[in-house]
């Protein structure tokens, strides 16, 4: 897909502060026809760019207030081991091959600290983990985002008819 437009912009926006909007309110937030928001979201939709519309759930308010990143160190080769053992890991939320001194970057959260010590002895039981290492999250500095990287690249409005009433 090229790269998105100032409406494909305004709909991603509008979808995040407003997710449970509907077309017809999503075409009054941007100001367009109703036709063109539901062609413009079946086009992000193919493109990969909008994957979902569920629920955004916070973890610790479901009681699983620790939360943890782990650095892995793998045997060579083992990438594919790896992500099926983690798969297998409730607690594992996310999960990255990266470069460094470490191959794979995990986030994990956990109930306890004595639940969070279980979940990295589950890790570490993998056959394919050479060595980890955690530290805990104390306080999130920035959520996860999109929005100001899509805005950082997004061209100028382009003119449009008068506005949609």
């Amino acid at each position: 897909m090229a790269e998105l437009d100032a409406l494909d912009l305004a709909l991603v926006t509008a979808l995040r502060e407003h997710p449970r909007a509907g077309a017809l309110e999503l075409s009054r937030l941007a100001r367009v026809a109703r036709a063109t928001v539901e062609s413009r979201l079946r086009r992000l939709e193919q493109a990969g760019v909008i994957t979902g519309y569920g629920p955004e759930v916070d973890v610790a308010a479901a009681g699983f207030t620790v939360l943890a990143v782990v650095t892995l160190s793998i045997a060579q080769g083992a990438l594919a081991a790896v992500q099926a053992d983690l798969a297998a890991i409730p607690a594992v939320l996310e999960a990255y091959a990266i470069t460094g001194s470490a191959d794979v970057v995990c986030k994990v959260a956990a109930t306890s600290h004595a639940d969070l010590q279980q979940v990295l002895l589950r890790i570490d039981s993998s056959a394919s983990v050479a060595r980890s290492e955690s530290a805990i999250v104390l306080s999130t500095v920035i959520a996860p985002r999109d929005l100001p990287l899509l805005r950082s690249r997004a061209p100028a409005a382009v003119p449009r008819s008068p506005a949609f009433r």
